[in-house]
């Protein structure tokens, strides 16, 4: 199952998805977290680099009724070099509601 993660102007189709809360610091409040992966093909790898260096985020999942601003909590990837033609990578990205 798929699900499109809309990150500011960009539409991402990510093939794991899962959603929680977290508690906000120093109050009994909580944030929106949620945790996907996707893939990156080589032609997207200067465009996804981008998006993700801004760190700041506006984030819109329909599917799930979600929106509000973000952050990178922790995000990795199984290739950190795509610049190869042909190359396709799994990225797992979490984003955290700012509070």
């Amino acid at each position: 199952m798929s699900i499109q993660i809309h990150i500011n102007d960009r539409v991402i189709e990510a093939f794991q998805f899962s959603q929680e809360t977290v508690k906000k610091p120093g109050t009994e409040g909580e944030l929106h977290k949620i945790i996907f992966d996707f893939k990156v093909t080589s032609q997207e790898y200067h465009d996804i680099a981008v998006l993700l260096y801004e760190m700041d985020f506006q984030i819109r999942v329909p599917e799930k009724n979600l929106d509000f601003p973000a952050s990178i909590s922790n995000y990795s990837t199984s290739i950190t070099n795509l610049y190869q033609e042909g190359e396709v990578a799994d990225y797992h990205l979490e984003l955290v509601e700012k509070a």
